[in-house]
């Protein structure tokens, strides 16, 4: 039994290339979307979603915390703040090991996207206060849209999105070569109740993005900060 619930699976763009085998299309997300006043466009960064939890930090499982030596320093982090979390939970995407793209821009490891209250996801405005308040950056916001009178042209604006590098420079590990982010999450700025997740979060993710394997755990590396970059420069 899980000590809480893991985070929802969410549903591919129709157009949206980087499918697998095991991923969920939303066909129906322009009706979804036209039920909305507004959403945002997050970029998709490439690491590990971690929730902390006064429970603990946790990976995509929530049957027990997490114990991967690439959450170490999120797990003492976790020591000072575990006590003031009450019922919230912190998703966030952890960049401390290095996936498929290196970001040579980043100034800190775990930038969160979303919070959970009990049946809630909150809005993105208190999402990023309390972010905030526990000392979080969130995830870089790319766009807002409140416009969804033509399909075509809202299709459009995403694939433009996507075709620029991160927000925090993009470099594809096998190639070493400058690359496009990994993609974009779009969601409701409102809160919404927790079994409505599908209806009002969807993603976009490029062509051909590797994702990681047990080979990759074996030899994972540490991302180096903004910062270390330029000390070591």
């Amino acid at each position: 039994m899980s000590i809480s619930r893991k985070y929802g699976r969410t549903y591919h763009y129709p157009f949206s290339p980087g499918t697998t085998s095991d991923d969920r299309i939303n066909t129906e997300y322009w009706e979804n979307l036209s039920r909305l006043n507004a959403v945002i466009h997050t970029e998709k960064l490439d690491g590990e979603n971690n929730c902390l939890s006064q429970y603990g930090v946790f990976a995509r499982s929530h049957a027990a915390p997490t114990v991967s030596p690439w959450t170490r320093a999120l797990r003492e982090k976790w020591n000072l703040l575990k006590n003031d979390l009450g019922d919230y939970e912190l998703f966030g995407e952890n960049l401390y090991a290095i996936h498929s793209i290196i970001y040579p821009e980043i100034t800190e490891h775990y930038y969160v996207f979303g919070v959970r209250v009990l049946d809630k996801w909150l809005s993105w405005e208190e999402t990023a206060f309390i972010a905030n308040c526990f000392d979080f950056p969130t995830v870089p916001l790319l766009t807002q849209c409140g416009d969804f009178s033509d399909r075509q042209t809202y299709e459009n604006d995403i694939l433009a999105l996507v075709n620029q590098p991160s927000f925090f420079g993009s470099i594809d590990t096998q190639t070493q070569q400058p690359c496009t982010m990994e993609g974009i999450v779009t969601r409701n700025i409102e809160e919404y109740d927790i079994t409505d997740f599908q209806q009002n979060v969807m993603k976009y993710v490029r062509k051909g993005h590797v994702k990681t394997d047990e080979h990759w755990i074996r030899n994972w590396k540490r991302a180096s900060l903004k910062t270390e970059r330029h000390v070591e420069d």
